[in-house]
């Protein structure tokens, strides 16, 4: 999962990029990058690391111009070196810098093509760097004759290209140097895209983001979602161009952006993250009712910071006090995101401290939004026990996490997920809890259908296998278990550390 941005502004837009991958950056923790573009040069500050360590005032300096995109990131089957940190650049057709939040499933098969047809270099392992290539490919094949300037019909001519060799989960932000920034989305509108407009005194500026929060801090109006298979070019004079570019689309947003990624103050596809989850808490509710007296459970006690808001509705449907019981160290990073297990069951004892007063002599249910692989829920229950609670129940506001996400999200292999094969009975065993509920699927679709009747469908595979591109062979899940478990993401991260951040990561490319 990544944060991604885009703006063609009036004056300098390195603040305002800056700011908006800060806002964003809970989407990924791994590394971050800026592009900016002014008088036929192309600026570009990459590394590892968060936002503010990655950008000091001298790089800002050196990103000049009135248009540019960033990036935030986390890998999924790629490396953590910094040589992968994104945006990445190529300079033909005009010079093309690329960020991309999603994951390509026909990788592999693109990288050979790329090489063997299209007479091209990859010089990373990440699937950014091919979608760029793709992209610059058939541009290239699409630019007419003798032109002085780039139509914009040829550009989506080129995106056209992209859909129909590119399968997979993608929301990608491009700039082309002398002419605009052109954003697209994947038939299935699988990651989210968001597209804003705020109005100066010198005229408007256009944003193209990740999430809405990113036009809030910003002050940008919303104007719309970019819809699945649909592009949009922004040129440098402020004209915008929309067509709709995949042969095929639908609606099938992934679910677990409501579960678990989005701020709960984003608005995605129309769908309000925080109604979404409040919803999922009345559900959840209605399910515990029909299973165990009400008078069984003395405190409602969420597992921050996402369950917060679910948790606030299933106490309020069971009668029982809302209460914290766990207070947060803000500078311990996102557990999912952390690799290797180890650094995993470290990281929780040093994230979360238990309120024992919250604790001692009750019966505690507590909610969690997912459970991935059980390690932060066996420990907190264990520190809920530790703290003197009676019983420990546990709800999570997502069904049983059983299949690795395959379009973006880094979910772990089937076999590291611990309800993979196992019922809830067994689940609850292992983590500890004296009793264990999961969210029905069809109610967390309903959930979030009901923020935007038109969305008949969600990206729902973690659950249920059922990946919505239909091209996600049982080979294709062997290859990413190989490149997603603890083992291979320890031999990434020993790759990273190995590179040294310098100011070679600070490029002047003359376009």
């Amino acid at each position: 999962m990544c944060g991604i941005i885009a703006i063609v502004g009036q004056g300098s837009v390195n603040q305002a990029l800056y700011d908006g991958l800060t806002i964003l950056q809970h989407r990924g923790q791994d590394a971050a990058g800026i592009a900016t573009s002014a008088e036929n040069r192309l600026y570009l500050r990459k590394a590892n690391g968060l936002v503010k360590d990655v950008f000091r005032t001298r790089h800002m300096q050196k990103l000049e111009g009135n248009s540019g995109l960033g990036h935030c990131r986390y890998p999924t089957a790629g490396s953590s070196a910094a040589s992968e940190a994104q945006p990445f650049y190529v300079n033909s057709p005009f010079g093309i810098a690329l960020a991309h939040n999603g994951n390509l499933v026909n990788a592999d098969e693109l990288r050979d093509d790329l090489y063997r047809e299209d007479r091209r270099h990859l010089n990373t392992n990440s699937d950014s760097e091919i979608l760029l290539n793709v992209f610059a490919h058939e541009l290239l094949r699409h630019i007419p004759a003798g032109i002085a300037k780039l139509p914009p019909e040829a550009v989506f001519k080129a995106i056209e290209g992209v859909y129909k060799r590119c399968s997979g989960g993608f929301a990608v932000v491009a700039l082309i140097m002398g002419f605009g920034i052109v954003s697209f989305r994947d038939a299935h509108g699988i990651r989210p895209l968001i597209r804003g407009i705020r109005h100066t005194e010198t005229g408007a500026e256009h944003i193209i983001a990740s999430e809405s929060v990113a036009l809030d801090g910003l002050g940008f109006d919303v104007v719309d979602d970019i819809h699945p298979g649909q592009a949009v070019l922004v040129e440098f004079d402020g004209k915008v161009h929309k067509k709709q570019c995949a042969k095929e689309s639908a609606y099938a947003p992934c679910i677990f952006e409501h579960v678990y990624f989005a701020r709960p103050d984003s608005m995605i596809d129309g769908i309000s993250v925080y109604k979404t989850r409040l919803r999922m808490g009345d559900a959840l509710a209605r399910k515990i009712k029909q299973n165990l007296p009400v008078d069984d459970i003395d405190v409602v006690i969420p597992i921050p910071d996402t369950s917060r808001t679910s948790a606030i509705q299933l106490s309020y449907h069971l009668g029982v006090p809302y209460r914290e019981g766990f207070i947060k160290n803000r500078y311990i990073g996102r557990t999912f995101i952390m690799p290797g297990q180890e650094e995993r069951k470290k990281s929780v004892r040093q994230k979360l401290n238990s309120i024992s007063l919250e604790f001692r002599d009750k019966n505690v249910l507590l909610v969690d939004d997912s459970i991935v692989r059980g390690t932060t829920s066996s420990q907190i229950v264990a520190m809920a026990r530790e703290s003197g609670a009676n019983k420990v129940y546990f709800a999570s506001a997502a069904p049983p996490v059983r299949y690795p996400n395959v379009y973006g999200i880094d979910m772990p292999t089937a076999s590291e997920l611990v309800a993979n094969g196992r019922s809830a009975e067994e689940v609850g065993q292992l983590i500890g809890a004296d009793r264990l509920w999961y969210q029905d699927l069809e109610d967390l679709v309903e959930c979030a259908t009901a923020g935007n009747p038109d969305i008949k469908n969600f990206d729902t595979s973690c659950f249920n296998k059922q990946y919505v591109t239909g091209d996600v062979s049982e080979q294709y899940l062997k290859a990413l278990e190989q490149a997603r478990n603890d083992g291979a993401k320890k031999l990434r991260i020993i790759d990273g550390s190995i590179e040294e951040d310098s100011d070679e990561s600070d490029l002047e490319i003359v376009a």
